[in-house]
């Protein structure tokens, strides 16, 4: 159905909704607002003034929460992704592909030993509550140690795998996205299309919401757990997880190999 150009009340948007969702409620549309799915400008005297692109983003909104099942915190990343969306975390993210832009074109260093990437942490060397070593690596570093050319790693910034920082003006890499560059390496050299890859980032953005629901209860007051112990269960809860997730995914490769 054809949107006006002219702003909305929210009475009619929610009319124009009930074409595509039948049982949504004029609730419903205010509890996405709250959320931040949906930022519709405010008249002079509050009320709220929906335009086209809004009622868009609400119907992909409701399509993904209702028919996907999408949790609605990864619901916002997808609404940002698809610019539908403008949110802070939009923007660092682009600030973040910009901080790398300049220093990663230079010219990759040579190829080092395998053996020197040792000195990315690995799952043993994590603390007791599954935090990875927080040294920082340069540019220079990061491509030494993951082997992946300048352009491989800006986009792998953009598709959001990487999260360099760049407080101080130069990009600076974690270990965890060390670990990142280490695993993409053998899928860049099979030639695979990266943008693919953006999709993993978000089949775990989709299994945190899980965890994030099946844990909420402990993060709901009141509660006789320290956030210490709040920690340590939903890291329970995660590894709970990831194994079921282990096991379909071993499923569905033998399904795809017969």
């Amino acid at each position: 159905m054809n949107v006006p150009a002219t702003k909305m009340r929210i009475g009619e948007v929610h009319s124009l909704l009930r074409h595509d969702f039948p049982d949504i409620e004029l609730s419903k549309i205010r509890y996405y607002e709250d959320k931040g799915l949906v930022r519709p400008d405010r008249s002079r005297k509050g009320y709220r003034l929906y335009s086209e692109r809004d009622v868009v983003c609400l119907r992909e909104a409701i399509r993904l929460a209702q028919e996907e099942f999408v949790p609605l915190r990864v619901v916002r990343l997808r609404l940002i992704e698809q610019g539908l969306l403008e949110e802070e975390s939009n923007a660092v993210r682009r600030e973040a592909a910009r901080a790398i832009a300049g220093p990663v074109v230079a010219t990759a260093p040579a190829a080092p030993s395998r053996a020197r990437m040792s000195v990315v942490p690995d799952a043993e060397d994590r603390d007791a509550h599954g935090l990875a070593d927080e040294r920082r690596y340069s540019t220079g570093e990061f491509l030494e140690l993951t082997l992946l050319e300048p352009d491989v790693v800006n986009q792998l910034v953009a598709l959001g795998l990487l999260s360099p920082g760049g407080g101080s003006g130069a990009a600076q890499f974690s270990s965890l996205d060390v670990r990142v560059g280490l695993a993409v390496l053998p899928l860049v050299e099979r030639e695979a299309d990266l943008r693919l890859l953006g999709a993993l980032r978000r089949v775990v953005e989709r299994e945190m919401g899980v965890v994030e629901d099946l844990t909420l209860s402990l993060r709901q007051a009141p509660s006789n757990l320290s956030p210490e112990e709040v920690r340590t269960v939903t890291s329970e809860v995660a590894a709970e997880v990831s194994v079921l997730r282990s096991v379909l995914h071993e499923r569905a490769v033998r399904a795809i190999s017969e």
